[in-house]
Protein backbone atom coordinates (compact mmCIF):
# COMPACT_ATOMS: atom_id res chain seq x y z
CA UNK A 1 0.00 0.00 0.00
CA UNK A 2 1.10 3.40 -0.73
CA UNK A 3 1.02 5.93 2.63
CA UNK A 4 1.44 9.37 2.20
CA UNK A 5 1.81 10.69 5.97
CA UNK A 6 1.82 14.24 6.84
CA UNK A 7 3.92 15.46 10.01
CA UNK A 8 6.20 12.67 9.09
CA UNK A 9 9.05 14.14 11.03
CA UNK A 10 7.28 14.17 14.32
CA UNK A 11 7.60 12.58 18.01
CA UNK A 12 5.10 9.99 16.13
CA UNK A 13 5.79 10.38 12.68
CA UNK A 14 9.44 9.60 12.63
CA UNK A 15 8.50 5.69 14.63
CA UNK A 16 5.67 5.38 12.07
CA UNK A 17 7.91 5.96 9.02
CA UNK A 18 9.81 2.80 10.08
CA UNK A 19 6.97 0.63 11.06
CA UNK A 20 5.30 1.28 7.75
CA UNK A 21 8.47 0.04 6.04
CA UNK A 22 8.72 -2.90 7.98
CA UNK A 23 5.13 -3.76 7.29
CA UNK A 24 5.98 -3.58 3.50
CA UNK A 25 4.45 -0.32 2.89
CA UNK A 26 5.70 2.33 0.68
CA UNK A 27 5.52 5.33 2.97
CA UNK A 28 5.79 9.10 1.48
CA UNK A 29 6.38 11.36 3.84
CA UNK A 30 5.29 15.16 3.92
CA UNK A 31 7.42 17.52 5.93
CA UNK A 32 7.76 21.18 6.07
CA UNK A 33 11.73 21.45 6.10
CA UNK A 34 14.50 20.30 3.89
CA UNK A 35 16.04 19.21 7.60
CA UNK A 36 13.11 16.80 7.69
CA UNK A 37 13.41 15.52 3.75
CA UNK A 38 16.85 14.26 4.58
CA UNK A 39 15.61 12.38 7.86
CA UNK A 40 12.91 10.83 5.57
CA UNK A 41 15.79 9.27 3.18
CA UNK A 42 17.88 8.33 5.81
CA UNK A 43 15.28 6.51 7.26
CA UNK A 44 14.35 4.64 3.79
CA UNK A 45 11.11 6.90 2.71
CA UNK A 46 10.19 9.01 -0.02
CA UNK A 47 9.51 12.48 0.99
CA UNK A 48 8.47 16.08 0.06
CA UNK A 49 8.99 19.48 1.34
CA UNK A 50 4.96 20.86 1.81
CA UNK A 51 3.35 23.40 4.01
CA UNK A 52 0.63 22.28 5.21
CA UNK A 53 -1.08 25.51 4.92
CA UNK A 54 -0.53 25.88 1.18
CA UNK A 55 -3.59 24.35 -0.80
CA UNK A 56 -2.90 24.17 -3.92
CA UNK A 57 0.56 22.79 -2.92
CA UNK A 58 -0.77 19.81 -0.93
CA UNK A 59 -3.37 18.76 -3.69
CA UNK A 60 -0.54 19.08 -6.29
CA UNK A 61 1.56 16.73 -4.35
CA UNK A 62 -1.54 14.32 -3.18
CA UNK A 63 -2.42 14.23 -7.17
CA UNK A 64 1.29 13.35 -7.81
CA UNK A 65 1.54 10.44 -5.29
CA UNK A 66 -1.31 9.27 -5.57
CA UNK A 67 -1.57 7.14 -2.42
CA UNK A 68 -3.88 4.43 -1.35
CA UNK A 69 -4.27 5.73 2.19
CA UNK A 70 -3.21 9.34 4.29
CA UNK A 71 -1.83 9.47 7.52
CA UNK A 72 -2.83 12.71 8.95
CA UNK A 73 0.20 13.90 12.11
CA UNK A 74 -0.20 17.81 11.28
CA UNK A 75 1.31 19.56 14.88
CA UNK A 76 2.93 22.98 15.74
CA UNK A 77 4.04 22.14 19.42
CA UNK A 78 6.24 23.70 21.33
CA UNK A 79 9.88 22.42 21.34
CA UNK A 80 9.51 22.01 25.25
CA UNK A 81 6.32 21.47 27.12
CA UNK A 82 5.76 24.48 29.47
CA UNK A 83 2.16 26.41 30.11
CA UNK A 84 3.97 29.73 28.71
CA UNK A 85 4.98 27.95 25.36
CA UNK A 86 1.40 25.13 25.15
CA UNK A 87 -0.63 28.96 25.18
CA UNK A 88 1.67 30.78 22.74
CA UNK A 89 1.71 27.71 20.60
CA UNK A 90 -2.18 27.32 20.50
CA UNK A 91 -3.72 28.98 17.69
CA UNK A 92 -0.95 28.25 15.90
CA UNK A 93 -1.33 24.40 16.36
CA UNK A 94 -5.13 24.86 15.83
CA UNK A 95 -4.81 26.90 12.31
CA UNK A 96 -2.26 23.79 11.26
CA UNK A 97 -4.63 20.92 12.14
CA UNK A 98 -7.87 22.80 11.39
CA UNK A 99 -6.91 24.54 8.10
CA UNK A 100 -3.74 22.30 7.04
CA UNK A 101 -5.52 19.23 7.88
CA UNK A 102 -8.51 20.21 5.88
CA UNK A 103 -6.63 20.95 3.32
CA UNK A 104 -4.50 17.40 3.10
CA UNK A 105 -8.13 15.34 3.59
CA UNK A 106 -9.38 17.52 0.72
CA UNK A 107 -6.91 16.51 -1.53
CA UNK A 108 -6.73 12.95 -0.10
CA UNK A 109 -10.58 12.86 -1.32
CA UNK A 110 -10.03 14.02 -4.67
CA UNK A 111 -6.55 11.75 -5.36
CA UNK A 112 -8.82 8.97 -5.17
CA UNK A 113 -7.22 7.92 -1.86
CA UNK A 114 -9.28 4.93 0.19
CA UNK A 115 -8.07 5.15 3.53
CA UNK A 116 -7.86 8.18 5.73
CA UNK A 117 -6.30 8.20 9.43
CA UNK A 118 -5.94 11.28 11.53
CA UNK A 119 -4.09 12.13 15.22
CA UNK A 120 -6.90 12.73 17.86
CA UNK A 121 -6.83 12.83 21.64
CA UNK A 122 -7.15 9.55 24.30
CA UNK A 123 -7.27 11.69 27.29
CA UNK A 124 -10.09 14.46 27.36
CA UNK A 125 -12.98 12.76 28.33
CA UNK A 126 -16.03 13.90 29.98
CA UNK A 127 -16.12 12.64 33.69
CA UNK A 128 -17.52 9.67 34.36
CA UNK A 129 -17.53 6.79 35.99
CA UNK A 130 -13.82 4.34 35.58
CA UNK A 131 -12.06 4.41 32.67
CA UNK A 132 -13.60 6.24 29.59
CA UNK A 133 -14.45 4.20 26.28
CA UNK A 134 -14.61 5.77 22.40
CA UNK A 135 -18.48 6.48 22.90
CA UNK A 136 -18.52 8.94 26.36
CA UNK A 137 -18.41 12.73 25.45
CA UNK A 138 -15.32 14.72 25.47
CA UNK A 139 -14.72 17.42 27.70
CA UNK A 140 -16.21 20.47 26.74
CA UNK A 141 -17.10 21.68 29.69
CA UNK A 142 -12.95 21.48 30.69
CA UNK A 143 -10.86 24.44 31.63
CA UNK A 144 -11.03 27.02 29.08
CA UNK A 145 -7.41 25.77 27.56
CA UNK A 146 -8.82 22.34 27.61
CA UNK A 147 -11.90 22.94 26.27
CA UNK A 148 -10.23 24.68 23.62
CA UNK A 149 -8.32 21.56 22.48
CA UNK A 150 -11.28 19.14 22.95
CA UNK A 151 -13.17 21.54 20.44
CA UNK A 152 -10.18 21.27 17.98
CA UNK A 153 -10.08 17.48 18.32
CA UNK A 154 -13.75 17.53 17.83
CA UNK A 155 -14.52 19.56 14.76
CA UNK A 156 -11.07 17.19 13.18
CA UNK A 157 -13.19 14.01 14.19
CA UNK A 158 -16.13 14.91 12.43
CA UNK A 159 -14.47 15.79 9.68
CA UNK A 160 -12.62 12.64 9.64
CA UNK A 161 -15.38 10.42 10.53
CA UNK A 162 -18.27 12.11 8.52
CA UNK A 163 -17.17 10.95 4.99
CA UNK A 164 -18.80 7.83 2.80
CA UNK A 165 -16.61 8.51 0.03
CA UNK A 166 -13.45 8.38 2.39
CA UNK A 167 -13.58 5.70 4.96
CA UNK A 168 -11.70 7.56 8.21
CA UNK A 169 -10.13 6.35 11.62
CA UNK A 170 -9.35 8.78 14.71
CA UNK A 171 -6.81 7.34 16.98
CA UNK A 172 -7.21 8.34 19.94
CA UNK A 173 -3.68 8.49 21.13
CA UNK A 174 -2.49 8.88 25.00
CA UNK A 175 0.26 10.96 26.30
CA UNK A 176 3.29 9.93 24.06
CA UNK A 177 6.67 8.95 26.01
CA UNK A 178 9.94 7.87 24.06
CA UNK A 179 11.88 9.08 22.15
CA UNK A 180 12.21 12.73 21.22
CA UNK A 181 8.53 13.16 22.72
CA UNK A 182 7.92 15.36 26.31
CA UNK A 183 8.15 12.31 28.40
CA UNK A 184 11.60 10.93 26.33
CA UNK A 185 13.52 9.26 29.39
CA UNK A 186 17.07 10.79 28.60
CA UNK A 187 16.56 14.87 27.98
CA UNK A 188 12.44 15.04 27.27
CA UNK A 189 11.13 18.29 28.25
CA UNK A 190 8.97 16.97 31.25
CA UNK A 191 11.72 14.66 31.93
CA UNK A 192 14.28 17.39 32.73
CA UNK A 193 11.36 19.59 34.45
CA UNK A 194 11.20 16.77 36.97
CA UNK A 195 15.04 16.47 37.69
CA UNK A 196 14.46 20.29 38.11
CA UNK A 197 11.74 20.03 40.54
CA UNK A 198 9.50 22.22 38.43
CA UNK A 199 6.83 19.83 37.87
CA UNK A 200 4.57 19.90 40.74
CA UNK A 201 1.90 17.26 42.16
CA UNK A 202 -1.23 19.09 42.60
CA UNK A 203 -3.42 19.04 44.58
CA UNK A 204 -4.77 16.08 45.24
CA UNK A 205 -2.87 14.82 42.00
CA UNK A 206 -6.60 12.21 41.06
CA UNK A 207 -6.11 13.58 37.57
CA UNK A 208 -5.97 9.96 35.74
CA UNK A 209 -2.84 10.04 32.79
CA UNK A 210 -3.22 7.20 30.33
CA UNK A 211 -0.02 7.32 28.21
CA UNK A 212 1.53 5.01 24.99
CA UNK A 213 4.41 4.36 23.60
CA UNK A 214 5.30 6.21 20.78
CA UNK A 215 6.64 2.65 19.11
CA UNK A 216 3.35 1.10 20.21
CA UNK A 217 1.47 4.07 19.16
CA UNK A 218 2.82 3.68 15.36
CA UNK A 219 1.78 -0.05 14.99
CA UNK A 220 -1.62 0.60 15.66
CA UNK A 221 -1.37 3.62 13.14
CA UNK A 222 -0.31 0.98 11.05
CA UNK A 223 -2.84 -1.30 11.90
CA UNK A 224 -5.45 1.03 11.77
CA UNK A 225 -4.78 1.29 7.71
CA UNK A 226 -6.82 -2.10 7.29
CA UNK A 227 -8.91 -1.55 10.74
CA UNK A 228 -12.67 -0.75 10.66
CA UNK A 229 -12.97 2.81 10.51
CA UNK A 230 -14.30 4.59 13.59
CA UNK A 231 -12.37 5.99 16.51
CA UNK A 232 -10.11 3.85 18.79
CA UNK A 233 -7.93 5.15 21.94
CA UNK A 234 -4.53 3.52 21.41
CA UNK A 235 -3.65 4.24 25.16
CA UNK A 236 -1.55 1.62 27.30
CA UNK A 237 -2.56 -0.85 29.98
CA UNK A 238 -1.30 1.48 33.19
CA UNK A 239 -4.02 3.97 33.60
CA UNK A 240 -2.70 5.90 36.92
CA UNK A 241 -2.89 8.99 39.05
CA UNK A 242 -0.68 11.78 38.63
CA UNK A 243 -0.20 11.32 42.32
CA UNK A 244 0.79 7.72 41.63
CA UNK A 245 2.92 7.78 38.19
CA UNK A 246 4.97 11.41 38.74
CA UNK A 247 6.72 9.62 41.85
CA UNK A 248 7.31 7.00 40.36
CA UNK A 249 8.26 8.66 37.22
CA UNK A 250 11.06 10.82 39.08
CA UNK A 251 12.25 7.78 40.85
CA UNK A 252 13.02 6.16 37.75
CA UNK A 253 14.66 9.10 35.83
CA UNK A 254 16.93 9.38 39.10
CA UNK A 255 15.09 12.77 40.04
CA UNK A 256 14.19 13.60 43.63
CA UNK A 257 10.77 13.63 44.59
CA UNK A 258 8.36 15.91 42.88
CA UNK A 259 6.94 19.04 44.69
CA UNK A 260 3.54 19.57 45.92
CA UNK A 261 1.34 22.67 45.58
CA UNK A 262 -2.06 23.28 45.99
CA UNK A 263 -4.96 23.93 43.35
CA UNK A 264 -5.01 27.95 44.45
CA UNK A 265 -1.04 28.07 43.14
CA UNK A 266 -1.66 26.78 39.94
CA UNK A 267 -3.33 27.76 36.65
CA UNK A 268 -6.69 26.29 35.67
CA UNK A 269 -5.29 23.76 32.94
CA UNK A 270 -2.86 22.31 34.94
CA UNK A 271 -5.34 21.76 37.82
CA UNK A 272 -7.31 20.71 35.01
CA UNK A 273 -4.56 18.12 34.09
CA UNK A 274 -4.06 17.30 37.81
CA UNK A 275 -7.22 16.48 39.80
CA UNK A 276 -10.25 15.54 36.68
CA UNK A 277 -8.32 13.55 33.76
CA UNK A 278 -9.99 10.27 33.46
CA UNK A 279 -7.56 7.96 31.65
CA UNK A 280 -9.47 5.91 29.19
CA UNK A 281 -9.53 2.11 28.21
CA UNK A 282 -7.86 0.30 24.98
CA UNK A 283 -10.24 -2.73 24.82
CA UNK A 284 -11.78 -1.77 21.16
CA UNK A 285 -8.17 -0.96 20.26
CA UNK A 286 -6.92 -4.53 21.48
CA UNK A 287 -9.30 -6.11 19.99
CA UNK A 288 -9.98 -4.33 16.57
CA UNK A 289 -6.43 -3.71 15.58
CA UNK A 290 -4.53 -6.39 17.54
CA UNK A 291 -3.18 -3.47 19.82
CA UNK A 292 -0.63 -4.86 22.18
CA UNK A 293 0.82 -2.11 24.32
CA UNK A 294 4.20 -2.58 26.43
CA UNK A 295 4.01 -1.92 29.77
CA UNK A 296 4.53 1.58 31.09
CA UNK A 297 8.38 1.55 32.00
CA UNK A 298 8.46 3.68 35.25
CA UNK A 299 5.79 1.46 36.84
CA UNK A 300 6.96 -1.47 35.65
CA UNK A 301 7.59 -3.92 39.07
CA UNK A 302 5.69 -1.78 41.43
CA UNK A 303 2.16 -3.70 41.71
CA UNK A 304 1.85 -4.16 45.29
CA UNK A 305 2.72 -0.73 45.75
CA UNK A 306 0.47 1.02 43.01
CA UNK A 307 -2.76 -0.79 44.16
CA UNK A 308 -5.05 2.69 43.04
CA UNK A 309 -3.76 1.85 39.39
CA UNK A 310 -4.96 -1.35 39.22
CA UNK A 311 -7.91 -0.84 40.43
CA UNK A 312 -8.35 2.22 37.54
CA UNK A 313 -7.64 -0.60 35.46
CA UNK A 314 -10.13 -2.76 36.45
Amino acid sequence: MRVFVAGATGAIGRPLISALIAARHEAVGMTSSEDGLKTLLRHGADGVVVNALDAEAVHATLRKVRPDAVIEELTSLPKDYTPEAMRAAAERDRKVRIEGGGNLHNAARAAGAERYVVQSTGFFYAAGAGLAIEADRLALDASPGVAASVRTYMQIEERVLGLRDLPGVALRYGFFYGPRTYQDLENGSVTQQVREQKYPVIGAGTGVFSFVHVEDAAKATVAALEGEPGAYNVVDDDPSEMSVWLPAFARFVGAPPPPRISEEEAEPDAVYYATRLRGARNTLAKRKLGFAPRRLEWLRGQDVEFGARRRLAS
